[in-house]
Order: structure tokens, then C-alpha cells, then sequence
């Protein structure tokens, strides 16, 4: 009867220590359950960029008093931001934006399109890789404003000569993040997809897709970067009458000597760039990253 009573304490004291033990751990687990509101994530998110943009001011108005150039070439921050709150008031300032972005769209749109087609079918054919899987890379490499002598011979000052080079310029990107997000598809995978009965279209749509999708993305992206840099490039380049945008308006200021403009379409070039990767890429890549557990929720 003592032994078992013994035995019993012991195997109580024992519960009781894993009990306390697994409390630990459900305390480790659980305490950062709270949620944060919508005003915390939204801070959070903001004041990082908030105070890169607060130095980045402070280093040019130093840069400015250090009176290194004079005002009217380099124009103090408020200045500048002035000019452009003006400009901003006017309906030409929008519809250049707007012309821009059409430009963009539709350019991005095509390299996604012919850079998807040559990628999936280059991932496929060790004859095409062969035979073009460098040259692609090399287009990738080749700087965009040198396609332009040949857009305008080709093309003339048209709409269609400034979307044949962004065309060149992003879907090179796409294709080769395409090609590489399905190189890197682990074979695991794919005997898994076929052991389930995944075949063509389904295995594609279920296993090679998802797997591929964070260097189709990282594709995309590049290739975004190289489609607005070669937008830009175009419209400094080809002026087409009557049409205004955001090329136009930055060499219009820059015959005109006008440095407060000029710098203020520059930051409109670079808040537009930020706003489409933290909006929409980002976006995009923080839901990958859940669904992968890489991130909380």
C-alpha cells in the first residue's frame, strides 16, 4: 500500500511538471496572438518610408546650403515641392500622368505576354534553350535606349516605336524568371503531382505553376523596372505632337532651364515607381510568402 501511494505522487508530481512545462510553452506560443489594429500596420508600415523621405530631404537642403551649385540650378527641396504642388493643380500635369501610364500598361501587358510564350516554351525544349536561352539573357542585358534608332526607323515617332522597346526591354526579364522559377520546380514535386494524377494541363496548373510562381515574380518585377525605364527613356527620345506626358513635361522644363520642374517631374517619376512595388508587388509577394508560412499572417 506505501509503494503504491508513493508511486501515485510521483506520477502526480511527474503530470504536474509537464503540465507546467506545456503551459510554457502554450505562453511561448500564444503571447503574440494579439492582432494589431489597422492604425498600428498601416504605421508600421509607413514610418520607415516616412523618415527615409525626411533624410533624404534634410541631405538635399544641406546639399543646397552648402551652396555647392547655385539655387536656380539646384533648387532647395521647398522649392521644388512647390513647384510641383502648383503643377499638380493643373488638368495637363494629370493627363500626362495619365497618357504615361496608358504607355506603361499596355507595354507591360505585351512583354508579359510575348515573355510568357517564349519562356514556357523555351523551359520545354532543350532545342530552343539551346538555341536561344542565351540570347535572351543577352537582350536582357542590352541597354533599352539603344533600341532606339531602330524603333525609329522602323516605326517612325509613333506610339508603336516607344511600346517596341519596352517590349524588348521587359520581356526578356519575364521570360528568364519564367524559365527559372520552372528549373527550380523540385522534382519531388512533380513525381507527387503524377503519383495524384496530375498529367499536362493539370499538373501545370496544380504542381509547375505554384511552385514557380516567387521567380515569375521576381521576373515580373525586373521586368517592370526595365518597362518603366524604358518608357521614360522613349518619351525623352520620341516626341510624338500634340501628346503630352511625363517625358514630354521633364525635357519641355529641361529646354526651358526650368531645374524646380525638372525635379519635381523627377519625383513624380520616383513616387510612381515606389507606389506600383509597394502596392502592387509587394502585395503579391506578401501573400506568397503566407501562403509558404514565410510570413505572419
Amino acid at each position: 500500500m506505501a509503494i503504491r501511494e508513493r508511486g501515485g505522487r510521483l506520477a502526480s508530481a511527474a503530470n504536474d511538471r509537464l503540465t507546467a512545462e506545456l503551459s510554457g510553452l502554450d505562453a511561448l506560443e500564444l503571447h503574440d496572438d494579439e492582432t494589431p489594429s489597422p492604425v498600428r500596420r498601416v504605421w508600421a508600415a509607413a514610418w520607415p518610408k516616412l523618415a527615409a523621405v525626411a533624410l533624404a530631404l534634410t541631405a538635399w537642403q544641406l546639399v543646397v546650403m552648402s551652396r555647392w551649385r547655385p539655387e536656380f540650378v539646384l533648387p532647395s527641396p521647398f522649392t521644388t515641392l512647390d513647384q510641383l504642388w502648383q503643377d499638380a493643380q493643373t488638368a495637363d500635369f494629370w493627363h500626362a500622368i495619365g497618357t504615361t501610364m496608358q504607355r506603361a500598361g499596355v507595354g507591360f501587358a505585351l512583354a508579359v505576354a510575348i515573355g510568357g510564350v517564349l519562356g514556357a516554351a523555351v523551359s520545354q525544349s532543350r532545342i530552343l534553350r539551346s538555341a536561344v536561352g542565351s540570347l535572351i539573357t543577352g537582350l536582357q542585358t542590352m541597354p533599352s535606349i539603344a533600341w532606339f534608332p531602330l524603333a525609329v526607323l522602323l516605326f517612325k515617332r509613333t506610339e508603336a516605336a516607344i511600346l517596341f522597346v519596352i517590349v524588348l526591354g521587359a520581356a526578356p526579364s519575364v521570360a528568364n524568371g519564367l524559365i527559372s522559377g520552372i528549373d527550380q520546380v523540385p522534382p519531388l514535386l512533380l513525381r507527387a503531382g503524377q503519383v495524384l494524377g496530375a498529367r499536362r494541363l493539370a499538373k501545370w496548373r496544380h504542381v509547375v505553376i505554384p511552385a514557380a510562381l516567387p521567380n515569375v515574380v521576381a521576373g515580373l518585377k525586373q521586368g517592370w523596372a526595365f518597362a518603366w525605364r524604358s518608357l521614360l527613356a522613349g518619351e525623352l527620345l520620341v516626341t510624338i505632337a500634340n501628346k503630352s506626358s511625363i517625358g514630354v513635361e521633364l525635357d519641355t522644363a529641361r529646354q526651358l532651364s526650368d531645374a524646380p520642374r525638372v525635379l519635381g517631374v523627377m519625383i513624380v517619376i520616383l513616387i510612381i515607381g515606389i507606389i506600383v512595388d509597394s502596392v502592387f508587388f509587394g502585395t503579391v509577394e506578401r501573400f506568397l510568402r503566407r501562403r509558404r508560412g514565410l510570413a505572419e499572417h
